[in-house]
């Protein structure tokens, strides 16, 4: 018989448990669950600061004369017109349209980028961008084990950040990164995040990864930085109206059924606007506009009983959509969902929408994405 793949533990793990986190496995790593109260981080990180170990998530490095040309191949993006020090949110395809994987995607030099892909997908992600560099003049590298991942994400964490570092943390643009030194350790200093709150990534070496964790749980103390599960950074994410892959993104369904057409780039300067799923995605946005698919809208509750993945969305007596993620909500102080409902029940304020519930069709109204933005 088989044996199971061995958990893999971050640099941080003994930090967590000294800390008192509830452990899970996720995606084969074992991570932070919470820490203690899952609301009280969540409102951490709305109110202050929140500091979160993201070394789960795949890093692969992409080098040389073509690795632009390889990327505008691979992707549904433009990456060569990506400025260095510049990130963005991009997706990987199938031949069909499907989505593999939603990506962020650094440039860090000329010829060289960082994609970052999300844990449970980051070998299919690796294969499928090994499959694709035939012809190219570009390496493309597992660098998974080359980086810990260290967010600190709210309003104070500007303010964090600047006490360990000489880097202009203020003049960084959100979807950007450089490289440069925190708390005496190289790193990769970006502005983003998965929170619906400003706040940065710090990519660094597995090694530095209790050094930097360490510093910055001393320079945050007096504002309040806590350390955050993944648990609160699903609610975080959700109030911010953030797609979930294998909730609101799946190969099922391609960018322009999620609602993401835009970042689908048909003219591309190099590879002739060629890219894998090209076809596809065509005909996805030419039907998109002839017939709109099912739209990804909020839904808030008018009474307490939490929707969950799933659940059937309700119009009527017939079935209109479906429930892709559900939670309370600590920022709202009701129950929220992300689902995917019938055009014709999508716009906010539709009235006579419901979730059924184990059977009972609870009244919930229809709003526009995102629940939350930061002022």
């Amino acid at each position: 018989m088989t044996e199971p793949p061995a958990i893999r533990k971050t640099a941080l793990d003994a930090t967590h448990r000294a800390l008192g986190a509830t452990m899970t496995d996720f995606a084969g790593w074992d991570m932070p669950l919470r820490y203690g109260s899952e609301r009280e981080e969540h409102l951490a990180v709305r109110s202050t600061a929140g500091l979160f170990d993201l070394s789960h998530m795949g890093e692969i490095t992409l080098t040389g004369p073509q690795a632009a040309e390889l990327l505008d191949h691979a992707l549904v993006g433009n990456l060569s017109k990506l400025a260095v020090g510049r990130a963005r949110y991009t997706m990987i395809c199938d031949e069909d349209g499907g989505i593999l994987d939603d990506l962020i995607v650094y440039r860090l030099d000329d010829q060289e980028y960082l994609v970052v892909a999300n844990a449970a997908n980051a070998q299919t992600v690796l294969d499928a961008l090994v499959a694709r560099q035939d012809g190219f003049g570009a390496e493309v590298r597992d660098d998974r084990d080359s980086y810990a991942l260290i967010a600190v994400q709210g309003p104070a964490a500007v303010g964090i950040l600047k006490q360990l570092t000489g880097f202009d943390v203020d003049g960084l643009r959100y979807y950007a990164g450089e490289r440069d030194m925190v708390a005496g350790k190289s790193a990769l200093i970006a502005r983003t995040g998965y929170t619906g709150e400003d706040g940065f990534e710090l990519f660094v070496s597995p090694d530095d990864a209790v050094a930097v964790w360490g510093a910055l749980t001393e320079a945050g103390r007096e504002a309040g930085l806590t350390p955050c599960g993944l648990s609160c950074r699903d609610t975080l994410r959700l109030e911010a109206g953030m797609p979930l892959y294998g909730h609101e993104l799946s190969t099922a369904l391609t960018p322009f059924d999620a609602g993401l057409g835009r970042i689908v780039k048909f003219e591309k300067a190099s590879n002739e606007g060629r890219f894998v799923g090209r076809d596809a995605l065509a005909a996805a946005a030419e039907k998109a506009a002839s017939a709109p698919p099912r739209k990804l809208v909020g839904l808030v509750s008018e009474g307490r009983r939490v929707p969950r993945a799933g659940y059937p969305v309700v119009a009527g007596g017939a079935v209109v959509g479906e429930v892709t993620s559900g939670a309370p909500s600590p920022t709202l102080g009701r129950p929220i969902a992300m689902a995917y409902v019938d055009a014709a029940h999508a716009e906010p304020g539709t009235e006579g929408v419901a979730v059924d519930i184990r059977g009972s069709h609870e009244p919930y109204e229809v709003v526009a994405l995102p629940f939350y933005k930061r002022a």
